[in-house]
């Protein structure tokens, strides 16, 4: 995803119980307000904060969520949505209930198994009893009405036009479908949407059916009071994908073809000739100013699908939309800020970065919200890589040099990438962003092209549909350098900062040697860097290079080169993740 500056609302947490299906209330707890019983089941009440992150212990024994089977209808004015969520579920081990995120809607019923129980809701969680504690898998069926807080964005596009998008990082799906809404829980998923008939709808992996037009009887039996006419559009993934990247989109949209991409390399896809669609859909004022944006979109999927591993998904649509990011990377269906598009800003950055993540974060999923980087800084690192095949080198570098100016300049650089946030919005930082890709960035200098992307392949072969920690990372890295990287793994996720370097140096013309001083001066709460690095003695007979390892607070040494410099370069192609200080030379 692209961070944005638009606000972020928190409403404000409220702790409620009640009971469902007719039956008596459950004692309160002791520390909220008693709840109250209704005969139909739980109210719409206010949410809990969106972005709070979990407690430590808070998903050890969440269920295993299979399958999503979600149908909603929408309203065309931004009223209450009807719905129904079927979920296919392993419980965990011997739990005696099953609990699920989900927060600030009504519900009309709650069935485990087609039998009918008494669910609560507080502080955000829907518990279910179970009646008979196991592992077994089990479908639970959650109906549900009310208008959504957040995850779910109602509201007119920029053109004034009503719309509807999920929006659901980092966990905001439980705001308008009961899920288990963390990234270490991958499902199938399938959406039934039942919209304006004006209206267009995306969702993630393939269109299964419609449109056609919705049946009345269809919308009555999820109560929706709406009398307008709606059309039905269903799409499905067979692929495995965490539930903050679960979107629908509707609206007044228009969908382009950029192609087909990554044929051969595409194992979802649904097309007899095994190619992915490639394309965007945008509001119709914004056809042609969003081209621009698009039209390597193809050339993006099938240079990632060489590089890195098969498309993991379906298809691949860009979706102008109303997410607070700058672009949001939900699989298969990304969605990106309405805004820019409709001025004709060139977002193809965004683009390239939107579409790494479907690779890593969609595919190979950070296992907890404090390893982030391995979504985020993987998206970045990658979507320069895009520039540097299709551009070339020069402009991969200041694309790297813009990272690192983000990165040297933020209000981060006195804490660790691997740093816990209790406010998971904290977390879209300079840390998982820039400096997760530099230090990518710095593990392909250190281990060489083909070490690096032969590692990047077989990590992803490992964790691409599953989850992964920095240390999982660490492991393959390790064994394709042929050596331990404890210590640069230490030194650049769980040390804050970065080296600032000094360097001294004159030429001994007797010995024919330049002798060099390099110290690093950066805070002394911030490690010294140990690594290796390259200088350049720029003569009049040529540049001379010389490779060192600093190591601790100074190094020294000195080098044979023809005659003396004019010049001494510190890490002359740019590998180093550093800021130079006054006195370098």
């Amino acid at each position: 995803m692209i961070r944005s500056s638009r606000t972020i609302l928190r409403p404000q947490a409220v702790l409620i119980a009640w009971a469902l299906s007719g039956c008596s209330a459950p004692a309160p707890p002791s520390s909220g307000p008693a709840p109250a019983a209704v005969a139909a089941g739980i109210p719409e009440t206010a949410p809990i904060p969106a972005g709070r992150a979990p407690t430590p212990q808070e998903y050890a024994s969440a269920p295993d969520v299979q399958h999503y089977d979600v149908e909603l209808a929408l309203s065309p004015d931004g009223g209450p949505i009807a719905a129904r969520a079927t979920l296919t579920l392993q419980p965990s081990g011997q739990a005696p209930q099953i609990t699920l995120d989900f927060t600030g809607l009504a519900v009309q019923r709650a069935l485990v198994d087609g039998t009918p129980v008494q669910a609560t809701l507080e502080g955000g969680k829907l518990r279910l009893p179970l009646s008979d504690p196991g592992n077994a898998s089990r479908v639970v069926v959650i109906e549900y009405s009310g208008t959504p807080d957040d995850g779910l964005i109602q509201q007119a596009n920029v053109h004034g036009e009503p719309t509807v998008f999920a929006d659901n990082w980092p966990n905001r799906a439980r705001f308008w479908f009961p899920s288990v809404d963390h990234p270490s829980d991958r499902a199938t998923v399938r959406f039934t949407v039942h919209a304006p008939e004006a209206w267009s709808v995306i969702a993630n992996g393939r269109l299964e059916d419609g449109p056609r037009a919705t049946a009345p009887a269809r919308l009555e039996a999820l109560g929706y009071p709406g009398a307008a006419a709606h059309r039905t559009w269903v799409w499905s993934t067979e692929v495995e994908i965490p539930a903050y990247t679960m979107v629908v989109g509707a609206g007044p949209l228009v969908a382009r073809s950029v192609g087909t991409a990554a044929c051969g390399r595409a194992p979802a896809s649904p097309r007899s000739d095994g190619c992915v669609e490639v394309g965007y859909w945008v509001f119709p004022q914004d056809t042609a100013r969003a081209a621009p944006s698009f039209r390597r979109a193809a050339e993006m999927v099938d240079y990632f699908s060489s590089l890195v591993g098969p498309f993991p998904y379906e298809k691949l649509m860009n979706v102008q939309s109303s997410t607070r990011f700058g672009g949001m990377e939900n699989a298969s269906a990304i969605f990106y800020a309405e805004n820019a598009l409709a001025r004709g800003a060139n977002i193809e950055g965004t683009v390239s970065h939107e579409i790494a993540h479907q690779w890593f974060g969609d595919q190979a999923t950070e296992a907890e919200w404090s390893h982030l980087w391995l979504s985020e800084g993987f998206a970045t690192y990658f979507g320069h890589l895009f520039f540097e095949h299709a551009d070339g080198v020069e402009d991969f570098r200041r694309r790297m040099e813009e990272s690192r100016s983000s990165y040297v300049g933020s209000n981060v650089v006195d804490q660790p990438i691997l740093a816990p946030s209790a406010d998971l919005f904290a977390l879209l930082n300079a840390n998982n962003y820039p400096k997760g890709g530099w230090v990518l960035h710095m593990l392909r200098g250190l281990l060489g092209d083909e070490a690096f992307f032969g590692a990047i392949r077989d990590y992803y072969a490992a964790f691409g549909g599953g989850v992964a920690r920095s240390e999982d990372l660490q492991e393959v890295m390790e064994r394709h350098a042929g050596q331990p990287l404890g210590w640069f793994f230490d030194q650049w996720l769980r040390k804050p900062g970065y080296p600032i370097f000094q360097t001294a140096w004159s030429f001994d013309a007797a010995s024919g040697e330049v002798v060099y001083r390099v110290e690093q001066i950066q805070k002394p709460t911030w490690p010294a860097f140990r690594m290796p690095m390259e200088l350049e003695a720029r003569t009049t007979s040529g540049p001379v290079r010389h490779r060192i390892q600093v190591e601790g607070r100074i190094t020294e040494g000195r080098f044979q080169a023809q005659g003396p410099p004019t010049e001494l370069v510190v890490d002359p192609d740019g590998w180093i993740l550093k800021e130079l200080r006054a006195g370098s030379r």
